[in-house]
């Protein structure tokens, strides 16, 4: 493992740092250690990001994107409050399935200990895709919330969750830029076509 100055020396300099990290679906992936790969990833990223550019003057910000998961609520409470039985499946994935407990454990960690008055070197978005599917690089869509229920609300290939985080990083951060909208906040990013179908489903 990388000590606490190698990772803030791999940093130094970055204008972006981006954490795809997740869980092997294997039973020793699932239900061995690291049980807080992703937390603990995002706590040490970020500690060394804040000392990497602890002297350096100005008001640079350092791009952090973490990705995770829609099935994760963000934990300011602006999500729209799931169904009883959605809640309950939850609660035993919360307490059966440790990558979820993971998941949120991050998303916590990012929205309280990382809130923007508790940082002075980075801002961060936290990208939460849905049901992830294998196929090419599309339009997509970026919402503020879940939509839907927890199973079957739509769709994002691998691809487009690249391609959006891609895209935050390229972004100015100034103005109505792409970042400075998302900037501190947990969007969800479906496929536009997808959410096109869905919303003609509705009709």
């Amino acid at each position: 493992d990388l000590s606490d100055d190698e990772l803030s020396k791999i940093v130094a300099g970055c204008d972006a740092v981006v954490q795809c990290l997740g869980h092997t679906i294997t039973f020793r992936g699932i239900y061995r250690d690291p049980h807080r790969l992703v937390a603990d990833s995002a706590k040490r990223l970020s500690a060394a990001i804040e000392s990497a550019n602890a002297d350096i003057t100005g008001n640079k910000k350092i791009k952090f994107v973490v990705m995770g998961s829609d099935g994760v609520s963000n934990p300011d409470g602006t999500d729209d409050v799931r169904s009883r039985s959605e809640r309950i499946i939850l609660s035993l994935l919360r307490k059966l399935v440790p990558p979820h407990a993971d998941n949120e454990a991050t998303a916590a960690y990012m929205s309280h200990d990382l809130a923007k008055d508790n940082v002075k070197k980075l801002e961060w978005v936290v990208v939460r895709p849905t049901d992830l599917i294998d196929g090419q690089v599309s339009d997509y869509v970026v919402y503020d919330k879940p939509q839907g229920g927890l199973f079957g609300a739509g769709v994002t290939t691998r691809a487009n969750c690249a391609k959006f985080m891609v895209d935050l990083v390229l972004a100015d951060g100034g103005g109505s830029s792409l970042w400075t909208e998302h900037a501190f906040k947990m969007p969800v990013v479906h496929d536009a076509a997808c959410a096109t179908e869905k919303k003609d489903e509705t009709k």
